[in-house]
């Protein structure tokens, strides 16, 4: 938690109208660097889309082949390929060819931890048999 001391600033734009001025005294954690946190936001921004987070979701339980992923997530094959390339392009899948079709995998250990996290906050898998 960060530890804020403020101070009051001298308006001369509007007298009468105290600024506020906050100056970082010390924090308990070490913080990453915005370097670090805009490729994090970067990458959560790929994640962010209902049909990578089910992509995902499928993946981290077992391997699966283009078509099986679109028939679980209702969408054409090419809407997934689409998915599935971006996910790829960020490091989070693998992908490996039996013959004419293309299995994906997760090549990202970490993926497991955010799915928790999202499943934490809005509740478990459903039991239902079908991916919805």
């Amino acid at each position: 938690m960060l530890n804020m001391k403020q101070t009051t600033i001298e308006n001369t734009a509007n007298p009468g109208v105290n600024l506020m001025e906050k100056e970082t005294v010390s924090h308990s954690v070490p913080l990453l660097s915005m370097d670090i946190l805009e490729k994090a936001a970067e990458c959560l921004r790929t994640l962010a889309h209902p049909h990578r987070l089910l992509i995902v979701q499928i993946l981290l339980d077992h391997e699966e082949s283009v078509g099986e992923l679109a028939r679980a997530c209702e969408v054409p094959s090419h809407m997934v390929s689409e998915h599935l390339r971006l996910l790829k392009d960020r490091g989070f899948l693998d992908s490996r060819r039996d013959g004419r079709r293309v299995f994906y995998s997760i090549a990202e250990p970490a993926l497991a931890s955010i799915m928790h996290c999202i499943e934490e906050r809005f509740g478990p898998p459903q039991e239902t048999g079908k991916h919805q």
